[in-house]
């Protein structure tokens, strides 16, 4: 290895700094191979890969966005609204616009946060819609897989965030469907379900 960095990726030592892909500690304080505090630079990293909002309204958010994203946004926001249970309602948190059931309806969340059952929010690179229902039921997952195959179309979603970079990537009545498969009954119960393990 060239510059005495031999095991670079297993830890090496300079200056103190053993392990540095795992990060190291400096007087009790995580740091990564920069030296910068851990916390920081972890914040850091989701800045990069997560555009969020101080908005406190949708209309402030929406207000936020170019033009051309905000028309983006607005599109889905009205295929989400049109296809929610009764008992969602839109709010905004965690730097999104979320679909919530309320703290008065179901108090018992793990967070003390009002209970996400969908979430809309406009990336840097890309747009993401995050379909709660579909991770607690898989046969709702499956129908949006299904959908999407028979549409020809490529269905780019992890666990529960559907992403993409234009309206025509989306299959609306597939998303409308999977966003009103789950009643909030039935999203309360998958979640104490999913809770309990």
């Amino acid at each position: 290895m060239d510059g005495g960095m031999e095991g670079w990726g297993e830890g090496w030592m300079d200056g103190g700094m053993e392990g540095w892909g795992e990060g190291w500690m400096d007087g009790g304080i995580e740091r990564d191979r920069e030296g910068v505090e851990m916390r920081e630079a972890r914040a850091v990293v989701y800045d990069r890969e997560m555009a969020t909002s101080a908005a406190t309204s949708v209309d402030g958010y929406l207000a936020e966005l170019p033009p051309e994203r905000a028309a983006v946004v607005a599109e889905v926001r009205q295929l989400v609204l049109n296809a929610l249970p009764d008992g969602v309602e839109e709010s905004m948190n965690f730097g999104l616009i979320a679909y919530e059931i309320p703290l008065e309806r179901y108090p018992e969340t793990y967070n003390g946060q009002p209970l996400m059952f969908a979430a809309l929010a406009a990336q840097k690179h890309h747009y993401s819609l995050y379909l709660h229902g579909m991770y607690a039921s898989g046969s709702v997952e499956q129908e949006l897989r299904t959908a999407y195959a028979e549409a020809d179309m490529r269905l780019d979603m992890g666990k529960s965030c559907l992403r993409f970079k234009r309206l025509d990537q989306l299959v609306p009545d597939a998303i409308a469907a999977a966003i009103s498969a789950v009643s909030v009954d039935d999203y309360i119960k998958l979640y104490e379900a999913r809770r309990q393990r």
